[in-house]
């Protein structure tokens, strides 16, 4: 699934981009968070959780803010809320993605502003298959290099195992990261909740780059925030 052209944005290029919302959420490094594991943090787009960055400007990730959400609490295993969604369409995203499948067939899956003029795609795509985080990889490579799509926002439930693993497999594939550097950055950003998980581990140790799948050294250095360990 590529992302359409209903998305209208301001930016003329990637930088304009990249500097907004650099500007915007005043984050540096990819473990720091825009909204904490309450939601709370930065009202504008409540109904995330645990959002941090991957790439600045590009892609975000996240977890839904249910179980603690103040006016409409469920169950934690669902997809976003819609005010979640909404504050993502009114902050420039153009497309958010659910990393599970639970309850997902019932959500809204396009957002448009009141003067129609700006959208948002939801959409839902695991990553865990060649040809799934492929798809992901490709939406990334879209958002480089159209300045008027904003950024897509991956999530899961909390944003620390499933979200990992592709922030994990991003940051190889567009920032070198090395599989044991993102292994380690998988492990620190799960809030302490890294013991078991085998299988996502797994499948960070063993990601392998797409030698087709590339951008430059100007835009790395745009884009590839730093890594803490």
């Amino acid at each position: 699934i590529f992302i359409n052209t209903l998305a209208y944005s301001q930016f003329r290029t990637l930088s304009e981009k990249v500097n907004y919302y650099k500007d915007k959420f005043k984050v540096s490094c990819a473990n720091e968070k825009i909204t904490d594991n309450r939601g709370n943090g930065y009202d504008d787009l409540y109904g995330t959780r645990n959002m941090r960055t991957i790439l600045y400007g590009v892609a975000y990730r996240g977890g839904a803010n249910n179980h603690y959400h103040k006016t409409n609490q469920r169950h934690n295993h669902n997809p976003l809320p819609e005010d979640g969604l909404v504050h993502l369409l009114e902050n420039g995203f153009s497309m958010a993605n659910y990393l599970y499948g639970t309850n997902f067939k019932d959500s809204k899956k396009l957002y448009k502003s009141e003067n129609g003029k700006d959208s948002l795609i939801y959409t839902q795509n695991s990553g865990n298959s060649r040809a799934q985080i492929r798809n992901i990889f490709e939406q990334i490579i879209e958002i480089i290099d159209k300045p008027e799509l904003g950024p897509i926002y991956l999530h899961c439930w909390n944003c620390w195992h499933q979200s990992g693993y592709v922030s994990s497999a991003i940051l190889m594939q567009f920032c070198d990261l090395s599989n044991e550097d993102a292994f380690q950055y998988w492990m620190d950003n799960t809030d302490g909740v890294n013991k078991g998980y085998d299988n996502v581990k797994s499948m960070v140790r063993n990601f392998q780059r797409f030698d087709d799948i590339k951008i430059d050294e100007k835009v790395k250095k745009e884009i590839c925030p730093c890594i803490k360990n």
